[in-house]
């Protein structure tokens, strides 16, 4: 019978190897999968979140709108949005709106509110034969 050999050197590596990976997939469980304390939580959404849309859907916009507690956001007329929201009580489809005349253009748009205005949820979807029509419904809140 022959002496034992002693391991060759990539052997002990491959055992080596072996062993962290055995280690590692023990302790993989332990730890989560996304501990990154720079990564706040998500903030829900404020206010409201405004849309409009062309009647075949060929172009979109939008804007968020706060009035809680002051009129804020990047609404170009927010503190006139506000207002007009307070007025109605955030109910969309009571905005007094302003009054001037239109063509009959049949071009449609499709305005819609969604989110929270003072503590209470809104889901709101509207069209109207067109832009004109839209800004004697509803005013400054969908002047973007």
């Amino acid at each position: 019978m022959s002496p034992p050999q002693e391991p060759r050197e990539y052997e002990v590596s491959l055992r080596a190897a072996a062993a962290v990976a055995a280690v590692l997939l023990a302790l993989a469980p332990a730890v989560p999968g996304h501990a990154d304390a720079r990564d706040p939580e998500p903030e829900p959404a404020e206010g409201l979140f405004l849309t409009l849309s062309g009647g075949d859907e060929s172009w979109i916009r939008g804007v968020r709108l706060r009035c809680s507690p002051r009129p804020a956001g990047p609404h170009p007329q927010a503190a006139g949005a506000c207002a007009s929201l307070d007025t109605a009580r955030g109910n969309l489809d009571r905005l007094r709106g302003d009054q001037h005349p239109c063509t009959k253009r049949f071009d449609p748009v499709t305005a819609r509110a969604v989110g929270e205005w003072r503590g209470t949820s809104l889901d709101w979807r509207r069209t109207y034969p067109n832009a004109c029509v839209l800004d004697t419904a509803t005013g400054p809140v969908f002047r973007f």
